[in-house]
């Protein structure tokens, strides 16, 4: 599956919230034009990214919208649970613990970390913080599949080297920086800052031609 490409995965988890929605109001069937409309896409890659797992739909009566899901579900791995461990108890990690739409997914995260005294030992929902020192030993007896990095940047590289040596073998990283990983493991970051500036360079290039039209009408002197 190394030809599927990583833009194909996130629309299969766009579907995948579309098919829910759809279900949720009753509806059995749905057609590659209807999806497509609701992600802003075309009817063809809708197709073609289906395409790559399987047939699904029938012509003249498009996709069975319950078993189009389960079908996404398996081939995002959603039909099994994955044990999580966070690194960094700060207000990112905080936030995500708080959040309860993981464990829905199948996301369950069984451990917290951090290297603060201040934060070790407190209690963030039904997990009590633990030392990062306590790291090996922990994923020895439990088993992580996935860690997420929501410290310092400072930090960020060192958390993802002991996770890898934990045996994670998925990164999910909130630091803004790049981090390197063996080619075995799967690393995805979110880097918010990058998305606000993002958003910053295309409200300015909105407003661009209306600052040039101002700053162009400066050097004219009156007739």
């Amino acid at each position: 599956m190394s030809r599927i490409s990583e833009s194909t995965v996130r629309r299969l988890s766009h579907y995948y919230r579309v098919l829910q929605e759809v279900d949720a109001e009753g509806k059995r069937l749905i057609s590659s034009h209807r999806l497509a409309e609701r992600e802003g896409i075309t009817s063809a890659q809708v197709r073609k990214d289906l395409s790559y797992f399987g047939s699904f739909g029938r012509r003249g009566l498009g996709y069975h919208v319950p078993h189009l899901i389960e079908e996404i579900r398996s081939i995002l791995g959603l039909d099994r649970r994955w044990r999580v461990a966070m690194v960094g108890a700060g207000n990112i990690g905080a936030a995500l613990l708080a959040y309860r739409g993981f464990a829905g997914q199948g996301f369950d995260i069984v451990a917290v970390f951090d290297r603060d005294p201040a934060r070790i030992g407190q209690r963030l929902g039904l997990l009590t913080v633990l030392d990062i020192a306590e790291l090996p030993a922990v994923a020895a007896a439990q088993g992580f599949d996935m860690g997420v990095i929501a410290t310092p940047i400072r930090a960020a590289q060192e958390v993802a080297d002991a996770l890898v040596a934990a045996g994670v073998r998925g990164i999910l990283n909130f630091a803004p920086r790049k981090l390197f990983v063996p080619e075995h493991v799967a690393l995805r970051t979110v880097d918010m800052t990058v998305e606000f500036e993002s958003l910053s360079f295309a409200l300015s290039q909105s407003l661009a031609p209306k600052r040039r039209r101002s700053d162009s009408g400066r050097g004219r002197s009156r007739p």
